[in-house]
C-alpha cells in the first residue's frame, strides 16, 4: 500500500514545498551592517581553492576563511528561480518563477506584490543597489527599482543575448537589440548601451566592479548602511575571458581557469573597496553562485562540481543544486567554520533579516519557505534548521527531496547531454544515502528496499504544502498579482 500511495502521490502531485517561517532569534542591537551580496553565475560547487579546485582562488579562499563556508548550500533549477529565491525567501513555484523566461513569451518574472529583501532592507532604513543580471522581469513595473532598489546598472535579463545581433537574421526577428539598463527607485529604468559580443568580456571590469566600488566607498562616507548586490556575469553562457586575463599565466591554460582567476580578482577588488572604505568590520559579505557549471559549454573545460554527481542540466542530482556559498562579518560570525548543515537560496532573506534586526519586517501574508539561520551565523546555534529540502524541475514539478542525509529522487534527467533529454520519472522513487554515497550511485531502493521508510517523511513534507496551497494558491507566470484576500 505504502509504494501504491507513494506513486500515486508522484503522478498527482505538481509542485512540493512545505512553508517554513522564520524563527524567533535574539537578534543584535548594535549599528545596521552592511551587506554585499557577491551571486556568481553557474559556477559549480569544485571551483575555487577551497572546495578543491585546481585554480588559484586566494581572495576567495580568505573571504572563506574569514567566515562560514557551507558545503550543502543548495538552490534551484535555473537562474531566474534562484534569484527569485534569493530575493522573496519563497520557492519559486510559489510566484511563477519556476524557469527562466524566453523572448516572445511574454511578461514574466516576480509580480510587483513580491516583498523582495531589497524592500525589506529599504524598509531598514537601507541604501539599495544592484549592479549587473537582474534575470527575474523585463518589463516597467517587474525591474529592480520597481522591486526595491534604490537603483541599478545591468541587465534585465541575461548574458547570452550579448550574442543576438551576430546572427544575420535576427534583425527579421523583430526583437529591439539587447541593451544594458539603468534606473532609480520612482522613475521609469532606460537603455544606455548596447549589450553585444564587444561588451561581454569587459563589462565586469569596467562596469559592475567599478560601480560596486564606487557605490561602497559613497555610502560609507555618508555613513549610510547599504545593501549592494552584485550580478556578476561569469560563468554564464556566452563564456568569454577578459584579454587582460586570457593567456597571460603559465599557470593557467584554458577559458575556464582564466575567467575564474578572474572572477577570484574581482571578489578581491570588493573585498579591498569595503576594507579601504573602512567598514570591514561592519559589513557581511556573502558570496554564492545561482546554479552549478557543466552541461552547456563542452568547449571551455573544467567545470567541475566537486565529488558529486550531475551538472547545471543533470538535474537533480547533487552536483545540479549544490553550489559554494560562504558568509563573513568579522567579529560576529565565527571565523574557520565549514559546515555540512543544510542552508539554501530560499533562507538568505529571512536569515539576513534576522542578522540585520529586521524579522518583524518578513512578511506573513504569505507562505514563506526560507529558514531564519541567523542564529547559527552568528555561532549561536550549532544547526541552520533545515532539515528538508525540496527541489523543483523548471516546469515547476516536484524532482526530489532531501530530508536530512537520505534524497528520494522522483524524476531525472538523462545523460549525457541531459540538456537535450527529457525527464524520466522514476517507478519507484530512488533513495540515496548522501552521507554515504555523495556521487549517488547507489540507489538503495534497488539494493535495499527496507529504507521504504524514508518515503513518510516526505509525505509530511507534501501534506503541509498541500495545507498551504489551498489557503494561498501559487501565482502563475506574468500574473498581475495584488496579494490574497485579508482575513
Amino acid at each position: 500500500m505504502i509504494l501504491k500511495r507513494i506513486l500515486v502521490g508522484v503522478l498527482s502531485i505538481s509542485i512540493l514545498a512545505l512553508p517554513a517561517f522564520a524563527q524567533t532569534t535574539s537578534e543584535p542591537k548594535t549599528k545596521k551592517p552592511n551587506i554585499v551580496y557577491f551571486l556568481v553565475d553557474n559556477t559549480g560547487w569544485g571551483s575555487f581553492g577551497v572546495y578543491g579546485g585546481t585554480v588559484a582562488t586566494p581572495n576567495i579562499d580568505k573571504l572563506a576563511s574569514q567566515g562560514i563556508r557551507f558545503n550543502n548550500y543548495n538552490v534551484e533549477a535555473q537562474c531566474t528561480p534562484s534569484r527569485s529565491a534569493i530575493m522573496t525567501g519563497r520557492h519559486p513555484v510559489r510566484s511563477g518563477t519556476t524557469s527562466v523566461p524566453w523572448p516572445g513569451q511574454g511578461k514574466a518574472g516576480m509580480a510587483p506584490w513580491e516583498y523582495t529583501i531589497a524592500k525589506l532592507l529599504s524598509d531598514s532604513g537601507y541604501a539599495t543597489a544592484l549592479y549587473g543580471k537582474w534575470h527575474l522581469g523585463d518589463t516597467q513595473g517587474r525591474l529592480p527599482n520597481d522591486q526595491g532598489f534604490d537603483e541599478w546598472w545591468g541587465i534585465q535579463n541575461t548574458w547570452f543575448e550579448a550574442g543576438y545581433t551576430q546572427w544575420p537574421l535576427f534583425k527579421e526577428s523583430g526583437l529591439p537589440v539587447p541593451m544594458i539598463w539603468e534606473g532609480k527607485k520612482g522613475q521609469q529604468s532606460k537603455p544606455v548601451m548596447p549589450l553585444d559580443l564587444k561588451i561581454r568580456p569587459i563589462i565586469d571590469e569596467k562596469y559592475i566592479i567599478p560601480k560596486t566600488v564606487e557605490y561602497i566607498k559613497k555610502n560609507a562616507a555618508a555613513d549610510k548602511p547599504f545593501f549592494v548586490y552584485v550580478g556578476y556575469s561569469e560563468m554564464h553562457e556566452p563564456p568569454m575571458p577578459n584579454p587582460n586575463f586570457s593567456l597571460k599565466s603559465k599557470a593557467r591554460g584554458g577559458v575556464f581557469a582564466d575567467l575564474i582567476a578572474e572572477m577570484d580578482y574581482r571578489v578581491g577588488q570588493v573585498m579591498d573597496a569595503v576594507k579601504e572604505a573602512g567598514v570591514e568590520d561592519n559589513t557581511i559579505f556573502i558570496f554564492s553562485s545561482d546554479n552549478a557549471g557543466g552541461g552547456a559549454s563542452p568547449q571551455i573545460g573544467g567545470a567541475t562540481n566537486g565529488p558529486f554527481r550531475g551538472d547545471f542540466f543533470n538535474t537533480p542530482f547533487e552536483g545540479s543544486m549544490r553550489v559554494p556559498a560562504m558568509i563573513r562579518w568579522p567579529g560576529k560570525v565565527p571565523s574557520g567554520v565549514v559546515t555540512e548543515e543544510m542552508f539554501a537560496a530560499v533562507d538568505w532573506m529571512p536569515t539576513i533579516a534576522g542578522m540585520v534586526g529586521s524579522s518583524n519586517l518578513v512578511p506573513k501574508d504569505r507562505p514563506i519557505d526560507g529558514i531564519d539561520a541567523s542564529n547559527f551565523m552568528f555561532g549561536k546555534s550549532k544547526t541552520t534548521g533545515r532539515e528538508y529540502y525540496p527541489f523543483f524541475g523548471i516546469d515547476g514539478q516536484l524532482m526530489s527531496i532531501k530530508w536530512k542525509i537520505y534524497k528520494t529522487i522522483y524524476r531525472y534527467a538523462q545523460s549525457p547531454v541531459s540538456i537535450q533529454q527529457p525527464f524520466v520519472t522514476a517507478q519507484i522513487p530512488m533513495i540515496y544515502d548522501l552521507s554515504s554515497d555523495p556521487h549517488e550511485d547507489n540507489n538503495l531502493m534497488y539494493t535495499d528496499l527496507t529504507l521504504g521508510w524514508v518515503y513518510a517523511q516526505n509525505f509530511k513534507w507534501i501534506d503541509g504544502y498541500e495545507r498551504s496551497v489551498k489557503e494561498y494558491p501559487n501565482i502563475k507566470v506574468g500574473e498581475d498579482f495584488k496579494g490574497y484576500p485579508k482575513k
